[in-house]
C-alpha cells in the first residue's frame, strides 16, 4: 500500500496492544538480535503510541529505507502505534530500554500524541541528550521540537515548530529563537520542521546528516 492510499482512508477497528516486559539492559544500535555488526547507518525513529502524524513518520521512514538505513522504531512501550490518519506501525522497543550507543541519529515524529506521550517523557529527554552530547543528528517535527526544548538542547539555538501557542511559549522560555513560519531549520546537527508539509524536506535533511 502506498502512502497516498494509506492517508486517503481513516483507521477503524480496535488498537492492538502488544506491550512486553522491559529488557534488563538498554538496547543500542538498531537491530537487537545477534552480535553481528552492520555497516549501514542506524537511525532511531520515535513516535507516540497513538495520534502520531502519519506523514511525519512514514515519509522520512521511506527516505531512510531508500538510503539503506537500519531503522529502529520506538515509543513509550512496545505496541502497535496508530497514527492520526489511521496508519499502523509496530514499535521495536520501549524508550526506557534504549541508549544512543550504536545509533547514528534520532528522529522524533509529531502529531497530537506527542503532547500527551513524548513532551514530558524523561527517557526520551535522556536519549536526546545522549545523542546531542555525542554530536549525533537530532531531529523533531511538528510539535515535537517542544521535546527538544524540555530536554534542554535548544538553548541558544534557532528552530521552528508547529504554530501552537503553548509549544511556542515553552520553546521561547527554553532560550531558543523560534520561528514557526519557517518550514525547516537546521542549526548544527539539530533539525526541526513545522508540520506535515515539511516531512519530505525534513527526512532528506536528516538523512544527509546521518549519512555524513
Amino acid at each position: 500500500m502506498t502512502l497516498k492510499e494509506m492517508f486517503s482512508g481513516l483507521f477503524s477497528g480496535k488498537k492492538e496492544d502488544q506491550a512486553e516486559k522491559p529488557e534488563e539492559k538498554k538496547l543500542s544500535g538498531g537491530k537487537k538480535t545477534g552480535g553481528e555488526k552492520s555497516s549501514s547507518k542506524k537511525v532511531l525513529m520515535v513516535i507516540a503510541p497513538e495520534k502520531f502524524r502519519d506523514e511525519e513518520f512514514f515519509e522520512p521512514k521511506e527516505i531512510f529505507e531508500k538510503e539503506g538505513f537500519d531503522i529502529t522504531v520506538a515509543s513509550v512501550k512496545k505496541t502497535t502505534a496508530v497514527g492520526a490518519l489511521g496508519g499502523k506501525q509496530k514499535t521495536d522497543a520501549a524508550l526506557s530500554d534504549l541508549s544512543a550507543d550504536g545509533f547514528d541519529g534520532i528522529c522524533i515524529s509529531g502529531g497530537g500524541g506527542s503532547r500527551t506521550y513524548l513532551w514530558d517523557n524523561k527517557d526520551l529527554h535522556r536519549l536526546i541528550n545522549e545523542f546531542n552530547d555525542a554530536g549525533k543528528p537530532v531531529g523533531a517535527i511538528c510539535i515535537s521540537p517542544v521535546v527538544l526544548a524540555k530536554a534542554g538542547v535548544l538553548k541558544g539555538r534557532k528552530c521552528t515548530v508547529f504554530n501552537d501557542e503553548e509549544g511556542i511559549k515553552i520553546i521561547e522560555e527554553s532560550g531558543s529563537e523560534v520561528n514557526p513560519e519557517k518550514s525547516m531549520v537546521c542549526d548544527g546537527k539539530i533539525v526541526t520542521a513545522n508540520g506535515p508539509k515539511a516531512s519530505v524536506r525534513f527526512g532528506r535533511k536528516m538523512a544527509s546528516l546521518i549519512r555524513a
